[in-house]
């Protein structure tokens, strides 16, 4: 993966003395933001105790991000989630125990999602949840549907409780089998899809717009897009506006 990453860490951290860095998303937000730096790299066995300690295996493209531009920090959006590798003391007894399902939420700033290097762990990624859950959207129950008596009532409080059960369940399992790898922002996310036949693309966690979780794509385009590429893009583009003059700078 060495020619994927060539100088891209230096091209980042470059970035820090660029004119115009202050009009790229994400880098500076109040006293916040990325602000060009990124976090050490990690070692293979670093990378290999993360993996083990959260029962994860991370496609090629960004196991090797990990290892040659670094662990987290300057990307997308906010950024690109950091990767914390166990403490050493910790690694013999994490190695059997997968991070508890709670602890895998978005905005952490440790590497979060699911899936598996054992089969009895993976969780499968399902982009058709969406559609799943958008037809169950259609389907909650109405009051209007009821009568006006106290049973009526009764139905549908149990329908509508039933209804609400399986729409957190479906909600819940749309990022299964995905890493949450970056914040847009507006709780919206972006995920690295771990199992499955999409592994290794790149999706968008839009559940805040009611829209489920949704392939991304660069505009004017379908096609499925890779860590690097996500990743690159924005480098290219970040640098195109960053090392503008701000007097120079052009809308478009």
């Amino acid at each position: 993966m060495g020619e994927v990453w060539a100088g891209v860490r230096e091209r980042v951290l470059a970035l820090r003395e660029a004119p115009n860095r202050r009009a790229v998303f994400g880098a500076y937000f109040m006293e916040s933001g990325h602000r060009f730096e990124l976090r050490p790299v990690l070692t293979e066995e670093q990378v290999d105790a993360v993996e083990r300690r959260r029962g994860v295996t991370f496609p090629a493209e960004y196991r090797s991000f990990l290892m040659e531009v670094g662990a987290g920090g300057a990307g997308p959006d906010y950024g690109v989630f950091t990767v914390e590798p166990p403490e050493p003391e910790s690694e013999s007894e994490s190695e059997s125990e997968p991070v508890p399902e709670a602890e895998l939420d978005p905005g952490v700033t440790s590497a979060s999602g699911a899936a598996a290097s054992e089969p009895d762990r993976a969780l499968p990624f399902r982009p058709e949840r969406t559609a799943e859950w958008e037809e169950h959207q259609a389907a909650e129950p109405q009051w209007s549907a009821y009568g006006d008596s106290d049973e009526d009532g009764e139905r549908f409080r149990a329908a509508y409780a039933a209804w609400d059960k399986r729409d957190d369940e479906l909600l819940e399992s749309l990022t299964e089998g995905a890493l949450y790898v970056s914040e847009q922002g507006c709780a919206y996310y972006t995920l690295l899809v771990l199992t499955g036949p999409e592994r290794g693309t790149m999706w968008q966690d839009v559940r805040a717009a009611a829209e489920g979780v949704i392939p991304f794509a660069f505009l004017g385009s379908t096609d499925r897009v890779t860590f690097a590429e996500w990743y690159v893009h924005w480098l290219t583009r970040a640098e195109r506006l960053a090392w503008q003059a701000p007097e120079d700078r052009t809308d478009g």
